[in-house]
């Protein structure tokens, strides 16, 4: 069930400008990689600020995407029972779903993250390597991010699938 893009509610347009922007970072991070096995391999130099930052780039890419991923439809799925159905147990199952799991671990998230964040912050926390970038706790914030966006796309799911079963019914 993919949220379409004229769905211009605010929780689904700042999921899906989020997930936009962190998708571009892949090939950035990709092209870092590749620079950072070659300095390393090639000409025996390396930094730690850049092997940090190929870190901190795939957690903003997952953390940041993940509810994009969920609301285009493409979140991995167990689809043997799921594919051939109709649309109205589709609608079923991501309603169940979510409500029963998604909302729960988003809070759950948030709410143990909370304290571990927010240490970060106070100590502005940062590498414990030398030469390691200085903004762990900025890193560490996307503990707070995953959870708050997949809470935005929890509602915009819940939304759409209550009114999909309203007009089936």
């Amino acid at each position: 069930m993919e949220i379409t893009h004229t769905d211009s509610g605010l929780a689904a347009g700042l999921v899906r400008r989020a997930g936009r922007a962190v998708a571009w970072l892949t090939l950035v991070m990709t092209v870092l990689t590749f620079a950072v096995v070659v300095l390393r391999y090639g000409f025996n130099l390396g930094w730690i600020w850049m092997q940090e930052s190929v870190t901190y780039l795939h957690a903003l890419v997952f953390m940041t995407a993940a509810a994009w991923t969920f609301q285009c439809d493409d979140h991995v799925r167990v689809d043997i029972f799921y594919r051939d159905a109709s649309e109205r147990y589709k609608n079923s199952v991501n309603l169940i779903g979510t409500v029963l799991f998604l909302l729960p671990l988003s809070l759950f998230l948030l709410y143990i993250g909370w304290d571990y964040v927010a240490a970060s912050w106070a100590t502005r926390e940062a590498s414990r390597e030398a030469g390691g970038l200085p903004l762990v706790w900025l890193l560490k914030t996307l503990i707070l991010v995953l959870p708050a966006l997949l809470l935005a796309q929890s509602w915009v799911t819940v939304r759409q699938c209550l009114v999909n079963l309203r007009s089936s019914a």
